[in-house]
């Protein structure tokens, strides 16, 4: 009986070790999306001032013309 007992033990802290080695992956990769969802929206925000303000426009005067011409 026994072994048997700590065969369960053994399996249980094995799943225990991995289920704790997954966790700390997701955890990381939530991290690293947060910082890149933090990136993006103060992108967002400047680029909906830039459009608000207007000064999102180019001056005419400083364009390169197009390849074409």
């Amino acid at each position: 009986m026994a072994g048997a007992e700590d065969e369960r033990i053994e399996a249980l802290e094995t799943r225990i070790a991995y289920q704790d080695q997954t966790i700390e992956e997701l955890n990381q990769s939530i991290t690293e999306q947060w910082k890149i969802i933090d990136l993006l929206t103060k992108k967002l925000a400047t680029l909906e001032e830039q459009v608000r303000s207007g000064s999102y426009i180019a001056d005419p005067a400083s364009e390169k013309p197009p390849p074409h011409y």
